[in-house]
């Protein structure tokens, strides 16, 4: 059975034909067959309306046509006349796609090019000139190298020290690092001399090369490459175009230095001296137009129109104002320069069909025949819609779609099921089975299901919104069943941990904390000589301006300080108040410990009710999740899900940033609760938040036998009076609502489980009646505050805790610019999510900004209603100021950073951050978290002062920001740099003062040693301390090996951290891939880690070796083996003694430093087979 119906093309000489009855989801087939019919061979353009559904359309076609090439030429993702320049990534994708044009019209090849409206109208740098822009080489070629790192300069990639994303590329001595664009991981190069020795591909998140490549093509990153002549050109052109650029003209400054500009592709015309289209990349082909495109092309211009006329009128503006203005000067190219026109576009496609291609018009409707343009039929409509049967209590859904799909297959039809992910078709699959329908089987392309036995099902991860029916073929998706699903597909993830340890790094000028002389101030890496050799230091100062130069190789004894860095107060070197804090702090956290530990074993004694899960009920219920749960989010309610069916009182907390999916973990646990005839009780603090619980639990009980109630200052007296009597007689199921909840007057028939979102935002009085609460129920709290992972160790089976750290995959990545405060952009930013119907958070830096910015607003958008909120305004007019901007009352919310964190406002897209280099990195990300909760792709402009220069530390976490799109790395940096409040909120406030004793890293230490010895009721030594090694020998990482200063001391942490022997040899390997083979210092700093974990093992505290022998000094003067020990020097005469102070004295001819090095390790490791035989 042919699944792909024959459209009758072929038979049409027409150049203009219409297919009608192409419904949405069988649109992609529809595409498929006119690659076949009407191609003859070539390949054929498909315009959309939009470009979001381009990704969509191209996973349908690999699965309809695995072998067919699909090339996306995206549009630019930012504005016509913007001062931002489009996404690196983007640019890449746009340039990928002209090459494997250009390559198929080369080799005469079929294939699916799709676009959207807004690309087609944008013009292109001219073919000939980009296809001059192509370097490759091949290994065991010559290759010019320093040909290669200007093609790389020029061209738009950026030089990093570790190359993780697309456009990135490192220069380590002969080995270079690229991340082309098209490829799917990095390449390393390996040069000697002039010779291409290998190109290898390497994993980004291990740095570890995993096999050869045959060849290299690069292509630029950019559509403007700076060159002599393309800068010669601009200049030239500018100046016509223009006159005299003035002094402040920021473009024209930075061009002519050879310097690429924010927004300087929107004068890309000015760089070459013709423009070309994409219809000229592609030569004459079909070109077929969705129902919506044509409209779109004309609605497309008249913006890109009104765009200019706004550009031009600010020029007139700024330019009366003249120098008093502060906005750098900005002359908008006419539009026909750098965009095509409805009209000129139109020639083009008459121009197209004339030369041999021809226009085909999509519809989804049924058309009428007999007119002048020819009609096929694609023979397809919309799968049938459940909604019905979803809102209606009487029905189950599962059971019309299984009657359904039987109704399809009696008609002869193949079925197919689509899902968006595992999980979603895992799950769909499993509920059907137990309705009665059998015979499903995983599919990833088409053909299988043609071959396939009649009766078959067919389910496939596909990305389509609706399905669809044909006469041959049924497409049911997820979205028909189950209603609107918020799953996308996942992007390349990038490993964020690995850049949460760069960032993690240590900068000059850092606080930190040195185990045992205390809180210092890094001043950075410096070379010492020490007998006689170079090793590499860790330069601290301390108070009075002592130093203290601590070696590489112990620079595990290092941590950060943390958050309130500015507060902490440098230590004496020498001094006893650090030694004396440390102690005192010690006692107060084993008091700690022991009442966590209390706390635990009397929650262990209690009993609750038993809350199993209900047996398939519980699964519907779970289908109706719109999501795909990230690992975390099943983790935590696997969790839940143990805690309640245990018998035990479940006392959880849930972590993790708003929008991460710890509502649905309270959703499920509520549900458990509510169908073993228990009562749930959600207590929030803010009416904000009482009101978004409730309506998302009313959506998903929906039509399930359980009542939901609201409980808070915006219910009315009466209605809260009868909930009250329902949770006391029992009839109310579910209740959610602010502290009015914990008033003495609320009874409860039968309290199982109680849920408190943010328990860190109520007061005392609630916080003792929620204790009350407490005694035999299952307790879930939620927050958003991040606590880190190794916080989460320390506590582990103390008090239960569950991290939600990554977010979901179907978050939209935030586009993120970062651009001088300029007005007009700012009014564009903010219209335009008016004009699609959102909303904006414009966020300041302190209180004393806020009025500045309400008149920018009143003067330059005096369209939009906007409101101001503050912290330090009362709580009651607060939060009804945020239940009036979450109601759609006003456009724009301007405050402070107070919306950092506990917002979900789905319907706020775009964010505007004031001064942004006024934030700290956490922060930044924190905001910029609060938008992008819905399928909107959201955006953020983050600020600056025009023409000051921002300071290192600014410049470095706005440039992270940019390139991390990904909202977990936020959290992950958030609990990482965490400050003092936040561990406060989960252990009790008197910790705020403790960690600011210690700094962060060390009080966790500390805390995780105490909960040990109170657990085993053993005293714990410090763990925290380092062998000294002292070999006389040059110990480091030469500049030379590793030029980049922050992944050197990266490479040094990693060092310090090893306490396994295999990980020596693993991290030499990576070196020697990375870096090249290794230098002698290298091999000594290997050896010399390798002797201090000996060290460690044997407790030998210092080991001290010259030309003639070794000084060993152990810990505390202690051994394992002691009569080993003595029979040992016993047994090496005069070669070994003990001195006075217990240090033990080996005599060995050791002159050559090789020897050395290796006595020293037999050393160590006869000390470690003592130690062990002890």
């Amino acid at each position: 059975m042919a699944l792909l119906a024959e459209l009758g093309v072929k038979k049409q000489q027409e150049k203009h034909i219409i297919i009608d009855e192409a419904a949405g989801g069988y649109l992609p087939f529809v595409l498929a067959s006119l690659a076949d019919e009407a191609a003859a061979g070539g390949p054929v353009l498909y315009i959309a309306h939009d470009g979001s559904s381009l990704a969509d359309i191209a996973q349908m076609l690999r699965f309809i046509r695995p072998l067919m090439p699909v090339i996306e030429f995206p549009a630019w993702d930012c504005l016509p006349y913007d001062r931002v320049s489009p996404g690196q990534a983007v640019s890449a994708k746009r340039l990928a796609a002209l090459a494997q044009i250009a390559d198929l019209r080369q080799n005469n090849g079929a294939g699916i090019i799709l676009t959207s409206a807004n690309a087609i109208l944008q013009k292109l740098p001219p073919r000939a000139l980009m296809q001059k822009e192509l370097f490759s080489a091949r290994p065991g070629q010559k290759a010019d190298r320093e040909a290669l790192l200007a093609y790389l300069e020029n061209h738009g990639f950026d030089r990093v020290s570790t190359v993780r994303d697309i456009g990135e590329y490192a220069v380590r001595g002969s080995i270079i690092d690229i991340f082309p664009p098209g490829e799917e991981a990095p390449l390393r190069l390996d040069f000697f001399g002039d010779i291409l020795e290998t190109i290898r591909g390497f994993d980004p998140a291990s740095q570890r090369s995993s096999g050869n490549k045959a060849a290299l093509l690069l292509q630029p990153m950019r559509e403007i490459s700076l060159n002599a002549g393309t800068i010669s050109h601009f200049r030239r052109c500018y100046v016509k175009a223009f006159g005299a650029a003035t002094g402040n003209d920021a473009l024209y400054q930075a061009i002519s230095a050879g310097r690429r500009f924010a927004g300087m592709e929107h004068w890309l015309p000015l760089f070459y001296e013709q423009m070309e289209t994409l219809p000229d990349y592609t030569g004459a082909l079909p070109i077929i137009f969705d129902h919506l495109a044509p409209a779109a092309l004309d609605e497309r211009y008249r913006l890109i129109v009104d765009y200019y006329e706004a550009r031009r009128e600010q020029e007139e503006t700024a330019a009366k104002a003249a120098a008093s203005e502060d906005l750098a000067p900005y002359h908008p190219l006419a539009p026909e320069m750098l965009y095509l026109s409805s009209e000129a576009f139109a020639r083009l496609v008459q121009k197209n069909a004339a030369q041999g291609g021809r226009r085909i018009d999509l519809s989804p409707f049924r058309l009428a025949e007999g007119g002048l343009i020819p009609v096929l039929h694609a023979g397809s409509r919309d799968a049938r819609n459940f909604a019905p049967e979803r809102n209606n209590e009487q029905q189950n859904l599962f059971a019309a779609v299984a009657d359904y799909l039987a109704a399809q297959r009696k008609a002869g039809k193949k079925l197919l099921l689509g899902a968006w992910s595992e999980g979603s078709l895992d799950r769909l699959m499993q509920i059907l089975a137990e309705h009665g329908v059998n015979k499903i089987e995983k599919t990833d392309r088409l053909e299988s299901l043609s071959t396939a036995p009649r009766g078959v099902i067919a389910a496939a991860l596909l990305q389509v919104e609706h399905g669809f029916e044909s006469e041959t073929l049924c497409l049911l998706a997820e979205q028909d069943i189950l209603g609107d699903r918020l799953v996308k597909r996942a992007a390349r993830r990038k490993r964020n941990a690995d850049f949460i340890s760069e960032a993690g790094l240590l900068s000059a000028g850092d606080i930190v904390v040195h185990i045992d002389h205390g809180i210092g101030r890094f001043v950075g890496l410096k070379t010492i000589t020490a007998a006689g050799a170079p090793v590499d230091c860790l330069e601290l100062r301390y108070a009075g301006d002592d130093r203290l130069f601590l070696p590489v190789v112990n620079i595990e004894l290092l941590s950060r300080y943390g958050g309130e860095s500015h507060e902490a107060q440098l230590d004496k070197l020498g001094g006893v108040a650090w030694a004396a804090r440390k102690v005192k702090l010690k006692k107060q956290l084993l008091a700690i410990a022991g009442k966590l530990i209390d706390i635990a074993a009397q929650r262990q004694m209690r009993h609750a009710p038993e809350l199993p899960v209900p047996p398939g009920l519980y699964d519907e219920f779970v289908a109706r999740f719109p999501y795909d749960e990230t690992e975390d989010q099943a983790a935590a309610i696997e969790a839940v899900l143990e805690d309640l069916a245990s018998g035990r009182p479940m006392d959880r907390l849930v972590c993790g940033d708003v929008g991460f999916g710890k509502t649905e973990v309270a959703l499920r646990a509520a549900f458990i609760a509510a169908m073993n005839g228990l009562q749930a009780a959600i207590v929030v603090p803010t009416t904000l938040l009482s009101r978004q619980h409730y309506k998302t639990f009313s959506e998903r009980f929906q039509n399930l036998p359980l009542k939901l109630a609201q409980a808070s200052r915006l219910v009315g007296r009466k209605e809260l009076a009868a909930v009250k009597q329902g949770l006391k007689d029992g009839t109310v199921d579910i209740v959610i609502g602010t502290h009015a909840l914990l008033s003495q007057k609320v009874d409860f028939a039968r309290l199982g489980l109680l849920i408190i979102d943010e328990e860190q935002h109520f007061g005392v009085q609630h916080k003792e009646r929620l204790k009350e609460l407490k005694s035999d129920i299952h307790v879930l709290t939620l927050s958003a505050t991040p606590i880190p992972r190794t916080l989460q160790m320390a506590l582990t089976g103390v008090r239960e805790l569950s991290l939600i750290a990554t977010p979901p995959v179907d978050r939209m990545a935030v586009r993120s610019f970062v651009s001088p405060i300029d007005r007009l952009t700012i009014r564009e930013t903010l219209l335009r999510e008016h004009y699609r119907g959102g909303q904006s958070f414009y966020v300041c830096p302190h209180i004393a900004d806020l009025e500045d910015v309400r008149t920018l607003l009143e003067e330059h958008v005096p369209e939009l209603k906007f409101v101001i909120a503050h912290g330090q305004m009362p709580a009651g007019r607060l939060d009804s100021i945020m239940n009036a901007f979450y109601d759609g009352q006003y456009d724009v919310l301007l405050s402070t950073s107070i919306v950092e964190s506990g917002l979900d406002i789905p319907s706020a897209n775009s964010l505007i951050v004031h001064r942004a280099d006024m934030f700290g990195l956490s922060a930044l990300y924190q905001l910029r978290g609060r938008v992008g909760r819905s399928r909107q792709r959201a955006y953020a402009l983050f600020t600056l002062p025009p023409g000051r220069k921002m300071t290192a530390g600014a410049e470095r976490r706005l440039k992270v920001l940019q390139s991390l799109d990904s909202l977990g790395a936020g959290f992950q940096l958030a609990s990482h740099d965490m400050d003092i409040r936040g561990a406060g909120n989960l252990l009790g406030q008197e910790q705020s003062g403790h960690i600011k004793e210690v700094g962060f890293e060390l009080y966790q230490q500390m805390l995780e040693e105490a909960v040990a010895e109170m657990k085993d009721g053993t005293s714990i030594e410090d763990s925290q301390w380092s062998p000294h090694i002292a070999s006389g020998l040059a110990v480091m990482i030469p500049e030379s090996y590793v030029p980049d200063l922050q992944l050197r001391l990266g490479l040094y942490r990693r060092v310090g951290a090893m306490d396994d022997i295999k990980e020596i040899d693993a991290f030499a390997a990576e070196l020697i891939d990375r870096f090249g083979p290794l230098p002698d210092e290298v091999k000594n700093l290997l050896k010399t880690v390798y002797i201090k974990i000996l060290c460690r093992k044997a407790n030998i505290e210092k080991l001290e070796a010259g030309p003639k022998g070794a000084l060993v000094t152990l810990r505390h003067g202690e051994f394992a083996n002691g009569v080993g020990l003595v029979k040992m020097i016993a047994e090496q005469g005069s070669m070994a003694k003990i001195r006075p102070d217990q240090s033990l004295v080996f005599s060995r001819n050791w002159e050559k430093p090789e020897s050395r090095i290796s006595g020293m390790a037999a050393l160590a490791e006869k000390f470690v087979r003592l130690a062990a035989a002890g």
